[in-house]
């Protein structure tokens, strides 16, 4: 199988790519990853207490930090071991955690299984393939299965927040087709 360059750029960091001139040098990719992992807890909480007016927002923006992190180690020539590996942590902890406080509530729970049981099913390969040595990178499968999830999460989100219930449709289909791209991206070694 063919390894993927991780430096090589993806679509959305030759768009990202003129933006980053309003972050500072000294803000490294790892910076913005720890601080999707600080803000995960606040996004949750805001959730728990039904204050979608902030909730969702913080979580969109929060959400946007995954692509945000990549394009910076990619363009700047900053990638690390660790942000090879905590970057998807960071994004399962923050789809996974918001999918098992809204999900289960509000979505057909099978769905929101099938999605948490992939997530779960590709750390532990990511972690028992770093353990063995091999150095396990995002590829294009995992990034279509993350926007998935977060579009999927998004819609419910945004149901919930202006009571609208066709975004609930919306949601369960957008993520049983993350299921599919996530198991895609777990068949190829992917994170």
């Amino acid at each position: 199988m063919h390894k993927r360059d991780p430096e090589q750029l993806f679509p959305h960091d030759k768009l990202l790519r003129p933006f980053l001139v309003l972050i500072p040098r000294y803000v490294h990719p790892n910076h913005v990853t720890i601080a999707r992992m600080i803000l995960t807890p606040v996004v949750l909480y805001c959730l728990f207490l039904e204050y979608y007016q902030i909730g969702v927002p913080l979580f969109i923006i929060t959400a946007a930090t995954d692509a945000l992190d990549g394009t910076l180690a990619r363009v700047r020539k900053q990638i690390t071991k660790w942000g090879t590996f905590y970057d998807p942590v960071a994004d399962k902890l923050l789809i996974g955690s918001v999918i098992i406080l809204i999900l289960l509530q509000h979505v057909n729970s099978l769905i929101a299984f099938g999605v948490i049981a992939v997530e779960l099913l590709m750390l532990a390969g990511g972690w028992y393939k770093r353990h063995m040595g091999t150095e396990v990178t995002a590829n294009i499968w995992g990034k279509v299965k993350m926007l998935l999830e977060f579009t999927g999460v998004l819609f419910l989100l945004i149901s919930l927040w202006l009571g609208m219930d066709l975004f609930i449709d919306l949601s369960e289909g957008t993520l049983i087709l993350a299921i599919v791209f996530a198991v895609i991206a777990l068949l190829t070694y992917s994170l």
